[in-house]
């Protein structure tokens, strides 16, 4: 039996493709293994998103091309790495037997079989691939937690973004479909679903002419033993009163609001091809929290995009102190070969952009703990994860797993038997990004 390990770099989007192709390969009879030093194939699916993602990616194939001296076979390359840089890729690391772009996942066993024969595999021409519910997958994730893809592609053309390049259009899955794979996976054992795509937000009008997302969450609500549903990347252009009235009513949507800003300053906002201007996202955030008062808001910024002035930059500084989002990530701007942005003049050194960001992360850290401690004496359910250092680790409906705070929970004296299952737990302290709380083991017997 041949031995296949797979590592999977980049979003959940990516996450979910790699799940596909090894739900394909498990039904073809390949044995998948988490130790790659016993496997005959590795498979890589990489990220190409940003300049620190690339790097990634390249780091890891260059790592794992060395176990071609040992007992791997065949080396295979997925994703949007492979889309961007299939050409410089195949020249500078000859190690490489399979190339298979973001549009080509259905082929996995097609490759790793040409690989075993010998004869290299090259296949990037598609970018209309969308799994479905009878698409085979087998999860990476914890068993009580999934992502389902409700959608790929983008169609928004951010002028710093390569993403449309790299994934194609905007295609949404029915709804059926979806509402088809959450119902098998919560048969699985799974009691989160996070839905993704690059934005959730437009999911269904290109399919049903309208916006389909309220319909869909309240199609999922109905799922019977399905505990919390979360969604991520409500671009705010569509984040519709109907949309948020059916977050704010729906008892298994978890208050949680993914929302890509990306800028605080008009001007930049405008070079960046983003719909929007300050004041719009002001009121909408104070629009989102109209609707749920505890709501938790995540998003993420761009500091040092070409031509961000001091001025600019102190405009998002005062932005974020104004709106005190729950969870802010900060990211500094990859100048990206094949966007608009990456002609553009008047480039922020490396060194301004590190400090602006550090600058800013500063500032939301404060944000951050100031928020946290409203929570302390408060008692809200938590999905335990694992256990750390002889605490129970969880998340509440304000996290999202690896990239948002945990809650940290003594064990005493229970454990392994806690992870997977929901219960409330009293917030007893707060720190920066992480609260501590005390299990209540009496209502969880």
């Amino acid at each position: 039996m041949i031995n296949i390990a797979t590592v999977s770099l980049g979003c959940p989007k990516n996450t979910v493709d790699s799940e596909v192709m090894l739900g394909k390969l498990g039904e073809k009879g390949f044995n998948i293994t988490n130790e790659p030093e016993i496997a005959e194939v590795i498979i890589i699916n990489t990220c190409g998103f940003i300049e620190s993602a690339k790097k990634e990616s390249i780091d890891t194939i260059l790592e794992f091309a060395k176990y071609k001296e040992n007992k791997c076979q065949v080396l295979v390359v997925t994703g949007c790495l492979v889309q961007r840089y299939k050409e410089e890729l195949k020249e500078e690391i000859p190690e490489i037997d399979g190339i298979m772009g973001t549009g080509e996942y259905e082929k996995i066993a097609d490759c790793i079989d040409a690989g075993l024969e010998g004869t290299n595999f090259d296949r990037t021409e598609k970018l209309d691939y969308l799994y479905d519910h009878t698409t085979p997958r087998m999860l990476s994730t914890p068993k009580h937690t999934a992502y389902v893809k409700i959608a790929e592609g983008c169609d928004n053309h951010c002028t710093y973004c390569i993403i449309p390049k790299l994934r194609g259009g905007y295609r949404s899955r029915p709804i059926e479909s979806i509402v088809e794979e959450v119902e098998n996976l919560v048969k699985g054992g799974v009691k989160e679903v996070i839905l993704v795509a690059q934005d959730t937000t437009v999911y269904g009008m290109d399919i049903y002419g309208e916006y389909k997302l309220a319909d869909l969450l309240t199609k999922l609500n109905s799922v019977d033993k399905l505990r919390w549903i979360r969604v991520m990347y409500c671009y705010p252009t569509y984040l519709s009163d109907t949309l948020l009235e059916t977050f704010s009513k729906l008892d298994k949507v978890v208050k949680y609001i993914d929302l890509p800003l990306q800028h605080g300053d008009d001007q930049i906002l405008k070079k960046m091809g983003r719909k929007e201007k300050v004041s719009e996202l002001k009121g909408l955030v104070k629009k989102i929290r109209s609707y749920m008062p505890d709501v938790a808001i995540r998003t993420s910024l761009i500091v040092g995009f070409p031509g961000e002035t001091d001025e600019n930059f102190e405009n998002l500084m005062e932005f974020v102190k104004t709106i005190k989002l729950d969870r802010v990530g900060v990211f500094t701007y990859s100048s990206e070969e094949g966007t608009p942005a990456h002609t553009y003049p008047n480039k922020v050194s490396k060194r301004k952009k590190v400090l602006r960001q550090h600058r800013l992360m500063k500032a939301q850290r404060k944000i951050s703990k100031e928020i946290n401690e409203k929570w302390v004496g408060q008692t809200i359910d938590v999905l335990i994860e694992s256990i750390d250092n002889g605490n129970l680790i969880g998340r509440s409906f304000r996290d999202s797993p690896q990239i948002d705070g945990n809650i940290i929970i003594p064990k005493k004296g229970r454990g392994n038997e806690l992870i997977g299952e929901i219960f409330p737990v009293k917030i007893t302290e707060a720190f920066d990004y992480d609260l501590l709380g005390e299990f209540d083991y009496e209502s969880s017997k």
